[in-house]
């Protein structure tokens, strides 16, 4: 069985990642979402394994010192992050995980899994990623000027994701189409196929 593909996907608040990645997964089939671990509690209502792997600070650091979280980040005294564990399963099964996480952890996982798949969902420009945070309805004004500077330092490293899709109003069937494509092609770049040559010779 062909090892699956890890693929990281990134965006600033706005960019609509999360819509484009909904939408995807009501499309194919071919994809399963990383399931992240944390140190805060659980919220009513959540299950361990589900909405996340609840761990303990102790537990969590162990499992940092022995390397099996890949990429994590401490957020406002707790840690968020991924087990090696729980993708690697997923991976070997021939399963296409999914990480929506921050460009930070982004940038770790480039270094441990130099064959993730990078991608980069933006809005077409700073003014409608403007008004879809002032739209929601639901930040402060604070909330949003810090967003929005937020995704000046995060769109400043695109150059180091793979492929760039543009998530235009109205458009989501669309973005979820180049996502698709984008991994069926990688499916079939040399680098994910390492092993055709001794397959095709048998040796």
């Amino acid at each position: 069985m062909a090892r699956g593909l890890l693929i990281v996907v990134s965006g600033p608040a706005g960019s609509g990642k999360g819509s484009v990645l909904g939408r995807v997964f009501e499309k194919s089939s071919d994809f399963v979402y990383s399931v992240s671990a944390t140190t805060r509690d659980p919220r009513p209502g959540e299950v361990d394994g589900v909405q996340y792997h609840f761990k303990t600070k102790e537990e969590f650091e162990r499992l940092i010192s022995e390397d099996a979280v890949v990429e994590h980040t401490f957020y406002c005294g707790n840690y968020y992050g991924t087990l090696r564990p729980v993708i690697e399963k997923d991976l070997q099964e021939g399963r296409n995980v999914v990480l929506e996480i921050e460009v930070d952890g982004a940038m770790q996982i480039k270094k441990k899994f130099p064959e993730a798949v990078l991608i980069l969902v933006v809005p077409p420009d700073f003014a409608t990623l403007e008004a879809r945070l002032r739209g929601r309805g639901t930040n402060t004004e604070e909330d949003i000027l810090n967003r929005l500077a937020r995704s000046k330092e995060e769109l400043a490293i695109f150059d180091k994701y793979d492929y760039l899709i543009v998530n235009e109003d109205n458009m989501l069937d669309s973005a979820a189409d180049k996502f698709i494509g984008i991994i069926e092609s990688e499916k079939l770049s040399t680098i994910h196929n390492p092993d055709f040559y001794n397959k095709f010779y048998n040796e």
